[in-house]
């Protein structure tokens, strides 16, 4: 959930509260198509989906210029190019362990992927390719700690709503600078839809500086390539990538912003053509310009293209990734306070409360479901870890803090809030689990704030906890902070947005006690390390803005730092505060 519909919602809160870097990079505004100029590799490399034996490599190999013109992201030129592949055991290439050559074409943008199997499990890989005498960046990935019945460390970091006009992308940058993460999970609005007129979003100050490419909004198969092109573009961005494997999944603004399985809140048909043109041209972007494999389709039943799939960690655990646009139904909307798309309504109508608990209304289709649920009842892993878009914890806020009537009590019908059947299902699920089996972990993004939470089995103080949910701040989107603060009167102080918020978010966790942890004022990630003994996720924020600095997504030397820890304890399935933050690593891959 974002765009409009998150700014008004935040609005109304405002209302109602009172190495291997290099040199930073500012790109001008032919940003996404500059590095097809720059040699054949000059978009990166990147890694994804690892698994104990296998991890899908990445690149775009740019052909040369043919009588001056470049096969620029989305333009549909350039020739079909032959390029070499390795993955070796050292950054010198002298233990090479494969190679190969595939053919690249302008049907899939001159994106390569190659799934590369029979690999070693918990194995530090080096990669590169070749073509036309040039050689791309050294990529650094690893495979899975999947290893028969060893235990090996697992540590990895969240995020998500990594818009590029929003900001400079710091948080990638702190995680490009790490070396003990076995993956990046990415769950979601990993590219935005907007373009740079009446739509944009981001602070103004960015005008000229990071500016969305295409400069309209994305509808079409070239547009979301160009859109993914400036992403790979950053730098920030391209060395996370070159660093480390990826997992990720799309959510909304992949595609459009608040989508269902027959359209979405920013899309037009009048005037924006066919959703189902537009989504399929998005999802063939984000599978060619993505290190994404996509599962066996045939095994598991699903409708469309199944995206949700499933990862291995021995018998520390699993990753769940799910996948929850494709197929859900349309939002509940209660005018005036939403039209299309979903958004902050309010319940205790019984007309809404029916629609909201609807058995018939899904947020992911009934054979995903029961998947997840099947993998969260397998026996014999300590741990079951579920990458998902939106909140799925029930979250309940009072009518004043979003600006609405005091009486009122009021979700977000965008999240798991507002598919209730599917929630209580899943809920009551995880609960009836036996004493010993796997706790359930959830890691969320969306909602551009950072969350510890308990789920409760019921709403009330006196809850039963069926697992716990962790929320990752976004790495630049507008969160809590950014909105409050433009909708305050011009020229307030920074620091009395600061204390809007914290208001804010003190009167939700008083209204929700399950929620441990709430902030809704940084920008950056969440480091998540699993043990047998514990899950700890540390959230590491930009600055608190200030009113010399008052928003420090602008700022291009902005760093990310840690903030605070929150752990849960084998067999608790709640939440309890980290004694530090996340150490050393018990054991590293070969």
């Amino acid at each position: 959930m974002d765009g409009a519909s998150r700014r008004t919602v935040l609005k109304g809160a405002a209302l109602g509260a009172v190495a291997m870097a290099g040199p930073l990079r500012v790109f001008d505004v032919a940003a996404a198509a500059a590095p097809a100029s720059n040699g054949i590799f000059g978009y990166g490399v990147a890694s994804g989906d690892p698994t104990g034996d296998a991890v899908v490599i990445w690149t775009r190999a740019t052909p040369p210029p043919e009588r001056g013109v470049v096969a620029t992201p989305g333009s549909g030129h350039g020739r079909g190019m032959r390029v070499h592949w390795e993955v070796a055991r050292d950054p010198q290439f002298r233990c090479v362990v494969q190679r190969d050559t595939v053919t690249t074409s302008a049907s899939s943008d001159h994106t390569v992927k190659v799934d590369v199997t029979d690999l070693e499990p918990y194995t530090k890989y080096f990669y590169r390719f070749r073509a036309n005498g040039e050689t791309s960046p050294v990529g650094e990935t690893r495979t899975a700690p999947d290893d028969g019945d060893e235990l090996h460390a697992l540590r990895f970091a969240l995020v998500s709503c990594s818009n590029y006009t929003g900001g400079y992308f710091s948080a990638y940058r702190a995680l490009g600078e790490r070396d003990d993460l076995d993956f990046v999970l990415h769950v979601g609005d990993y590219i935005y839809e907007y373009g740079n007129g009446a739509d944009r979003y981001g602070p103004i100050e960015l005008v000229g500086k990071r500016d969305g490419i295409p400069a309209t909004e994305t509808i079409d198969l070239a547009g979301y390539r160009l859109r993914h092109a400036l992403h790979k573009a950053d730098s920030d961005l391209a060395f996370a990538h070159r660093r480390h494997p990826w997992i990720t999944i799309f959510d909304d603004h992949e595609v459009a912003n608040n989508a269902w399985d027959t359209g979405a809140e920013n899309h037009t048909p009048g005037t924006e053509g066919s959703f189902a043109a537009r989504r399929q041209a998005a999802y063939q972007a984000y599978l060619e310009w993505m290190p994404f494999r996509l599962p066996e389709q045939r095994r598991v039943p699903h409708r469309g293209i199944r995206f949700f799939k499933r990862f291995h960690f021995g018998p520390l655990g699993d990753l769940s990734i799910v996948e929850t646009r494709q197929n859900r139904s349309a939002q509940v909307d209660v005018p005036p306070f939403t039209k299309t798309g979903g958004g902050f309504i309010p319940t205790g109508i019984p007309a809404v409360d029916a629609q909201l608990a609807d058995p018939h209304r899904h947020l992911p289709e009934p054979e995903q479901l029961r998947w997840l649920k099947d993998g969260v009842a397998r026996r014999g892993a300590r741990w079951h870890l579920i990458g998902n878009q939106v909140v799925f914890t029930p979250v309940r806020f009072p009518g004043a803090v979003l600006g609405a009537p005091a009486n009122l009590t009021m979700l977000n019908s965008d999240q798991w809030d507002g598919y209730q059947a599917d929630q209580t299902n899943l809920i009551s699920h995880l609960a009836a689990q036996p004493a010993g089996a796997g706790d359930v972990v959830v890691l969320t993004g969306d909602i551009h704030s950072s969350w510890a939470m308990d789920i409760p089995t019921k709403l009330g103080a006196g809850y039963t906890s069926a697992g716990v949910e962790f929320v990752c701040p976004s790495v630049t989107s507008d969160g809590f902070y950014e909105l409050v603060r433009g909708s305050l009167p011009k020229g307030t102080p920074a620091s009395a947005a600061v204390g809007a918020v914290r208001q804010i978010t003190s009167t939700l966790t008083t209204v929700n006690p399950w929620i441990k942890y709430l902030n809704g004022l940084g920008h950056g990630f969440t480091l998540v390390d699993v043990t047998p003994d514990r899950v700890q996720a540390d959230f590491h924020h930009t600055p608190t803005p200030t009113d010399t600095v008052p928003d420090p997504r602008i700022v291009p030397t902005t760093r990310t730092a840690y903030v605070t820890g929150w752990q849960t304890l084998a067999g608790s399935r709640r939440l309890s505060p980290a004694t530090g933050p996340i150490g050393k690593r018990s054991d590293e891959p070969a």
